[in-house]
Formats: structure tokens, C-alpha cells, sequence
């Protein structure tokens, strides 16, 4: 059974206030998420809002709800249509294509999958049926094989976005058509032009207009009435807006208690768009970074605020992510040997061990701030920079403490604390979706691989150049050594002095590199023959 819902609160973009949740059916929550339309490889913009929700669908879990998830996707358009007219592909073989891609990306993000991930495609009879509902209803009107929204029908039209009819003008968001009504009526159900892919309905061959989709979808999986409909900021108007309409048009018993909206990521400060050409695909980024880099990244901001993309905020995603993890290696390793002394935090002699104050301070804050950051709207930007920090911090102050001689007392004391801060601190990790499904050195030697890609390196020359370093502080060639040590930092390798031996690990790259455009990273990308 989940807990008490007025503990969690989120944004409503309906109510414009932060809202206590209250599911439609207790226990339960049913949540649809405006997925991708497929027709190519998908963007940081989409990642986001698939991470979003992601952290959303998980925390629910977390609580103790059981959660119905659906996100869909738009497998036939005219974006789709076009871009498989250009290529010589079947429009129905191209989004397939591209839906597979995009599951493959959000696997490599470790976005769960959702309950249910509907295509338009196969949703054709809902879609049919709701539409005829909203004629029957009189909310629409056929012309020569469209079926049009009448948006004047619609007393409640811009209660989400606070915008009137009147902003829905023809020429901008809808297409411009004399045979309308009113300039800001959508439409439904689209007439087939000539060899186009088409379905029989009522109304003539044709397929279903964007906003449609949606509203049969969620009503087809959720019903009329459930707990969240989720999307990015730019879906409000008119695309939520529609649905809402639509929806109520339908089932005038129709209703969403929570519309979220997640915000745009921009490159310098301008939204990320094709048009403008500014947009890296998750592919681009994770080519270079690894995928749980750039999914601190993009939790390293509220949902809800733009987000600026840039390689010096990737760099520092990404050397976090590997000094939380190498944290939980070396205490992993360090806790190896002492695995037959503790059972469940009680000793060989039956005697229980008690965790140190320390640790049980470090708990006690990374719990209460996760509860009071996470309920307050998801404020996961927080819980990478505070309370977090300071249980690795206590970790590795630890394992210089166990590694002295002490009392057995004492010594089972530091172990049991130290799996206990371990734990906490990958209960937290879970619910962000930044606990690694590989072990820890596996995802170590993930990380470091990608920092040898950005370098333009193998680990073996890296290996050298230590080699030459170590030779050369033999021979008090200090300058020499030093200009290995900052030219490999330069490429983002640092390299560490432990007792006889270097080691080396990635580091934010100094000077951090120049901001990159999509057009420099492919040139910057190796032959397909060379690329790991």
C-alpha cells in the first residue's frame, strides 16, 4: 500500500500551483506520457523527458504505488510520410526502425520500460471510434473526407494553457484550410492524398490527425479519468490543450487530475531544434559520454526549468558518476574479506553491532533530505550535490580508518556502518536510475573507456606514457614528467601517484574543451573500422 499521498507533491500546469497527490483510484496510479513521433534517431530533448518521467515512474514505485505506465508511440505522420518518401522506405518500415532505436537508447539510459507503449498503427479502431463519438456528439464536422475539431464547440478551450481561441491561428500551429469553420479547428481524421498510407473509416481512406492519437490511447489503457498525463513544455499548446477537448467532447466525465511539463534543453540558451540545427541526438552524446553521464546531466536541473546544454556540465556528470561509483568499488573491495563476519548487522557471537554515530548522522540526512527534495516536485538536483556527497565522503574516511589496526568491536562497527551507508546510498541511486545494472568495475571500465574515446586514445598509450613518466622521475627529469602529467589532463586523463605505482583515472578535461556543435562531433568522429 503506498504512503500517505499528501506526503508528495507535484506541479500542475492545469492548477499552476504544486498540487498534493491524490490518485483516482487509491494505491494505483495510471500516468501517459507523450512519446516520440519515429522518424529519426532521437534528441537530448526527448531523453529528457523520457529520464523525467522515468524518475517520476520510479519514485511512485518507491512509494509503494502501483503504477500503470504508458507512453506512446507516433508511428505515422507526415513527418514520418516524408522522410520516407525521401529515402525510398516504406513509412510504416521507417517508424518501426526508429521506435526500435529509441528502446535501445532508452535501455542505455536505464529508463524502465513502461506497462504499455502503443503505436498509432495499432490503435486504428479506438482512434475511429472516439471520433465518431465526438460527432455524434457534435463537436466535429466532416469535409470531403476530413473530420475537423470545432473549437468554438468547446466552452472550456485554453483552461491548461490559458491562451484563447484566437492563439490557435491557422498558418502557424494548424494548417491553414478555407473549408474551416473557424481558422483554429484541428483535425481529426485526415483525408489519404494520392499513394499515400491510409485506413478505411466512415469518413473515406485517410489516417488520423496528431492530437487524436493521444486521447484514444490513454482512454484505451487509463480510461477517461486517471491520476497524470505527462510531455515536454512545448506539448502544452496546442497538442494537450487539443486533447483535453477532444477528450471532454467524447466523455464529458473526462478528466486528468495532473498535467507535468518538463522543461526545454537549450543550447546556449535557445531551445534545442532541427530547424535551427542545433540539436545533438542521444546517439551523438553517448558516442563520447557514457549514457548514466548523460543522465546526471539531465537530472542535474529541476524537471521543470531549462536546462543549457554544454561539454563542460557533461565532463563534470561524468567524473561525479565515476567517483560515486570507484566510492562504492573500493568499498565493495575493502568489505570483501569480512564477509562471513556480520549477518543482517549481528556478529558470529550472536551479539548485535551497532553502526557508528557518524554513519547513523550520514543516513539519517541523505534519508530526510531525499524525502523532503523528492516530495516537494522531484527536486533530484540537490541530491546529487548534498547529503550524498557527504556519505562518500564518510566512506572513504572509513576505509583509511579499517584499514588500522583496532578493537574487533570497533572494527565490526566500521563494517556494518559502512554496508549500511553503501545501501542507503544506492536505495537513493535506484530511484534516480543512476545504480548501475553491471558491477561497479565494470561501469568503471565503461566510463574510463569513453574518457580514452574523447582523448582520441588507446589504454595503452596512456599505459606508456606512464612507463616514460616513471623513467623519467627516476632520471629527476621533473620537467618531463610534469608535461606528461598536464598534457594528458588536457586530454582529460589524470594520472595518480599510489605508494610505487600510477594509476590513472578520466577528470573533467583543463582547459575545458570548446563548447561543440552537432556538426564538429561528427568530424570528430572516428572511422566506423576504428570506433569502440
Amino acid at each position: 500500500m503506498a504512503k500517505e499521498e499528501e506526503e508528495f507533491r507535484i506541479y500542475n500546469t492545469l492548477t499552476k500551483e504544486k498540487d498534493a497527490f491524490k490518485t483516482v483510484v487509491p494505491g494505483k496510479v495510471g500516468m501517459y506520457v507523450c512519446g516520440v513521433t519515429a522518424y529519426d534517431f532521437s534528441h537530448i530533448g526527448h531523453a529528457r523527458a523520457a529520464v523525467s518521467f522515468d524518475v517520476l515512474y520510479r519514485y511512485l514505485l518507491h512509494l509503494g504505488y502501483e503504477v500503470t505506465y504508458v507512453r506512446n508511440f507516433t508511428d505515422i505522420d507526415d513527418k514520418i510520410i516524408r522522410r520516407a518518401n525521401e529515402i525510398g522506405e516504406d513509412p510504416l518500415s521507417l517508424s518501426s526502425r526508429f521506435c526500435n532505436e529509441y528502446k535501445t537508447d532508452m535501455a542505455a539510459l536505464q529508463c524502465l520500460d513502461p506497462t504499455h507503449e502503443p503505436k498509432v498503427t495499432e490503435n486504428m479502431e479506438q482512434i475511429k471510434d472516439m471520433i465518431s463519438q465526438i460527432i455524434n456528439n457534435g463537436f466535429a464536422y466532416t469535409v470531403e473526407g476530413d473530420v475537423f475539431f470545432a473549437v468554438d464547440k468547446s466552452p472550456n478551450y485554453g483552461k491548461l494553457s490559458g491562451q484563447d481561441v484566437n492563439s490557435n491561428r491557422a498558418g502557424e500551429r494548424v494548417a491553414v484550410d478555407s473549408r474551416k469553420q473557424n481558422p483554429a479547428d484541428f483535425a481529426l481524421w485526415k483525408a489519404a492524398k494520392p499513394g499515400e498510407k491510409s485506413w478505411e473509416s466512415p469518413w473515406g481512406p485517410g489516417r488520423p490527425g496528431w492530437h487524436i492519437e493521444c486521447s484514444a490511447m490513454s482512454a484505451r489503457y487509463l480510461t477517461f479519468k486517471f491520476d497524470i498525463h505527462g510531455g515536454g513544455i512545448d506539448l502544452i499548446f496546442p497538442h494537450h490543450e487539443n486533447e483535453i477537448a477532444q477528450s471532454c467532447a467524447a466523455c464529458q466525465e473526462s478528466n486528468i487530475s495532473y498535467w507535468m511539463h518538463n522543461g526545454h534543453v537549450n543550447n546556449k540558451n535557445e531551445k534545442m531544434s532541427k530547424s535551427l540545427g542545433n540539436f545533438f541526438t542521444i546517439r551523438q552524446i553517448t558516442e563520447r559520454y557514457h549514457p548514466l553521464a548523460l543522465r546526471h546531466f539531465l537530472l542535474s536541473a529541476h524537471y521543470r526549468s531549462p536546462l543549457n546544454y554544454s561539454v563542460s556540465q557533461l565532463e563534470e556528470a561524468s567524473e561525479a558518476l565515476f567517483s560515486i561509483y570507484q566510492t562504492l568499488q573500493d568499498c565493495e573491495d575493502a568489505l570483501l574479506p569480512f564477509e562471513g563476519s556480520l549477518n543482517e548487522g549481528v556478529g558470529q557471537n550472536g551479539k548485535v553491532i551497532r553502526i557508528t554515530s557518524d554513519a547513523q548522522i550520514c543516513i539519517t540526512k541523505l534519508r530526510e533530505e531525499f524525502e523532503m527534495k523528492m516530495k516537494d516536485d522531484l527536486q533530484t538536483a540537490h541530491l546529487l550535490t548534498g547529503a550524498l556527497q557527504g556519505c562518500k565522503k564518510f566512506i572513504n574516511s572509513s576505509l583509511s580508518s579499517l584499514k588500522k589496526k583496532q578493537q574487533k568491536q570497533q572494527q565490526l562497527s566500521l563494517i556494518q556502518s559502512l554496508r549500511e551507508v553503501k545501501k542507503e546510498i544506492e536505495t537513493v541511486l535506484k530511484i534516480l536510475g543512476l545504480l548501475p545494472h553491471l558491477g561497479y568495475a565494470e561501469i568503471l571500465k565503461e566510463l574510463k573507456g569513453k574518457a580514452l574515446n574523447r582523448a582520441g586514445m588507446e589504454e595503452a598509450d596512456v599505459l606508456n606514457l606512464i612507463k616514460e613518466r616513471t623513467t623519467a622521475r627516476k632520471e629527476r627529469n621533473f620537467s618531463r614528467s610534469d608535461e606528461i602529467r598536464e598534457d594528458l589532463a588536457k586530454k582529460g586523463i589524470e594520472l595518480m601517484d599510489v605508494g610505487n605505482d600510477t594509476v590513472w583515472k578520466p577528470c573533467i578535461v583543463i582547459p575545458v574543451v570548446q563548447e561543440e556543435t552537432p556538426e564538429v562531433i561528427e568530424q570528430q568522429k572516428p572511422p566506423a573500422s576504428e570506433s569502440s
